[in-house]
């Protein structure tokens, strides 16, 4: 039985075999060690990160004694469930992403990455946005939305049905639009932020 570590587009995390890009977490441990089960909080943090798999010869016990390691498919995928770029292990990427961030922004007297963090969470604690479909045709591309129970993310104008091993070219059936990327993160991607997509979306 895989573990439950496994992070979908609308922020749920599951046990499946998938694999994904990149690694992250909810700004600490969320699981016990002992049973390598989840708890029963979401987060320990606003502090929800997109880190590399492989970083610096490291090498971690999966739901061990530290933070609960969440597993992507890409970074699309991520910034949907509302995670950002690690400044540690993805430090050029974070920058890029505070960049555009800050085009649009204030930049904040204290830490940035503390008032992305603040902002981001009360984004994704909050009930998704409904969009139109004039207003769907306005998002960037690496955004995502949900119809029913099927989410979808926008690549050169058209939009990719997402699974957890990957995309496919598909038609959006009618039904109620949610956006599942946070706002500020659409932002960042109208900004110039390109993120990594899957293989299969290439």
């Amino acid at each position: 039985m895989p573990l439950q570590n496994r992070v979908t587009p609308d922020m749920q995390i599951v046990s499946e075999n998938w694999r994904g890009d990149f690694m992250g977490n909810r700004g600490g441990r969320i699981h016990d060690p002992e049973t390598k089960t989840l708890i029963k909080r979401k987060w320990a943090s606003k502090r929800w990160i997109i880190c590399v798999t492989r970083f610096k010869e490291r090498q971690r016990d999966v739901m061990g004694n530290s933070y609960t390691e969440l597993f992507f498919l890409d970074e699309v995928s991520a910034l949907a469930a509302g995670h950002r770029p690690c400044f540690e292990c993805r430090r050029k990427d974070a920058n890029a992403f505070a960049d555009a961030w800050l085009k649009t922004c204030e930049r904040p007297k204290g830490s940035l990455a503390d008032a992305m963090d603040k902002r981001i969470h009360t984004e994704r604690t909050a009930d998704p946005l409904k969009l139109t479909l004039n207003e769907l045709n306005q998002l960037p591309d690496g955004a995502m939305i949900k119809i029913e129970k099927t989410c979808f993310a926008k690549k050169h104008g058209k939009y990719l049905l997402w699974s957890g091993t990957g995309y496919k070219a598909s038609s959006i059936p009618k039904g109620t639009i949610h956006l599942l990327t946070p706002p500020s993160i659409i932002t960042v991607l109208k900004n110039g932020f390109k993120p990594q997509w899957h293989r299969s979306a290439l």
